[in-house]
């Protein structure tokens, strides 16, 4: 499973696999520069595999919910992390309502809940509202952790 980025160029669709999320590539059709990607992406479990086991940089998981109040107010420090930290991590948003199979494998009990993962295995998990300081500072973290 890839993620489908839109040319910003061509508006052509192009599916990068998990692992180039986080580099410049070029779209397929125009050849025009396509940014890292500095968004959080909505997550399925085949997306949410192929990123985890193949990322080169730390991921930060959101496991959140439509109806969950602080997982509302949360949005906005997830969606600045994803822009600050484009080409040094990645960020994924699971729906809990939708794949609990995924929140179950993680033992979320309460959300929002974030999980930061590096090279396929968790580094990071704590549920409740934290901002985009703290977000970005688990990412660098485990990015620095391991390289040492």
């Amino acid at each position: 499973m890839a993620a489908i980025r839109v040319c910003n160029s061509c508006g052509q669709k192009n599916r990068i696999p998990g692992k180039y999320l986080a580099a410049e590539g070029k779209c397929g059709a125009c050849k025009a520069a396509l940014p890292a990607v500095a968004e959080p992406l909505a997550a399925d479990e085949a997306l949410f595999d192929e990123v985890v086991q193949n990322s080169p940089v730390p991921v930060l998981i959101d496991f959140w919910a439509a109806w969950c109040g602080p997982c509302r107010a949360a949005a906005p420090e997830v969606e600045r992390t994803a822009a600050d930290m484009a080409g040094k991590a990645v960020v994924l948003k699971v729906d809990t309502d939708q794949h609990p199979q995924l929140a179950g494998r993680f033992n979320v009990r309460g959300i929002p809940n974030f999980v930061v993962m590096f090279r396929g295995r968790p580094v990071t998990q704590q549920a409740g509202l934290v901002d985009h300081n703290q977000l970005e500072q688990w990412l660098r973290s485990a990015a620095a952790t391991s390289a040492a």
